[in-house]
């Protein structure tokens, strides 16, 4: 199996994974009228039929995910290069393969019965861990930098549901269809990502870790204004289809990134 192919099955793994996840999240909010987070649907999934062999194979997903947001900033999968925003987009994809790989640990240590330590939709695991950061000299500063993080990665995904260019990363086979699911799913996570980064920011001038927001605590925040609700978990459930579709069809197209890879494996072959 050439290093290409095996990159791109840890990239579908996990992207079969997050599929599982983002369509969770959204069906529940629509379903109960309450928004849901990561480790959150983890628990939902854990009460389902067989629900520790699913969540050990997510959990092996996400695993995998992590693994591939992590290498593929290594090794710039996506040709960003050494430019300012080059190396901002790859110290996001380590920040995304960290979480991932959280995530993964916690979804394989409830399969294995440990229990999920679910923090509910409010967000009480980001709540102690905001606390923890403004207990160190400056922590204020150090959270309100992670926020504008958030809204900048808010704005970029934005962007990409403006422009489309996330449909570069499928196969030229790829169903039409498949690109208004990633315009709703990314539009969706940039509303979410602005929230969470709207109320980090608050947490970080206010010094009240209570006031962060996860996933969950972003859609819920959202309840008293029905239609961006709806929307906005909508938008998880198609980008979960989305993920879905890039289960399928996620392929790297970048012949500078594809010579790099080969001349890695002849290096280790």
């Amino acid at each position: 199996m050439s290093r290409v192919t095996q990159v791109q099955n840890f990239a579908r793994a996990g992207y079969l994974a997050r599929a599982i996840v983002y369509f969770l999240i959204g069906y529940i909010a629509l379903t109960t009228g309450r928004g849901s987070g990561a480790t959150d649907i983890l628990s939902q999934i854990e009460e389902m039929p067989a629900g520790h062999v699913v969540l050990a194979l997510v959990g092996l997903g996400l695993l995998g995910y992590g693994v591939f947001r992590i290498y593929g900033a290594a090794i710039d999968i996506e040709g960003g290069g050494t430019t300012p925003k080059g190396i901002a987009k790859r110290l996001g994809h380590v920040a995304s393969g960290l979480g991932h790989l959280f995530l993964a640990y916690v979804a394989i240590k409830t399969a294995f019965g440990a229990g999920s330590g679910g923090s509910g939709s409010g967000g009480g695991g980001q709540e102690e861990a905001a606390s923890m950061v403004l207990g160190f000299p400056g922590g204020w500063i150090v959270l309100a930098f992670i926020g504008l993080c958030f809204i900048g990665a808010g704005f970029e995904q934005a962007k990409k549901a403006y422009t489309g260019k996330f449909m570069g990363k499928l196969d030229a086979d790829t169903p039409h269809f498949v690109k208004y699911l990633g315009h709703a799913g990314y539009a969706a996570r940039a509303v979410v990502f602005l929230i969470i980064g709207w109320f980090t920011v608050k947490a970080a001038l206010a010094e009240q870790g209570s006031q962060v927001r996860g996933v969950g605590g972003a859609i819920s925040s959202l309840q008293d204004n029905g239609w961006l609700f709806t929307l906005v978990a909508i938008g998880f459930l198609l980008f979960g289809l989305f993920s879905l579709a890039m289960a399928r069809y996620r392929t790297i197209r970048n012949e500078d990134v594809l010579e790099r890879l080969k001349r890695e494996a002849k290096k280790h072959s």
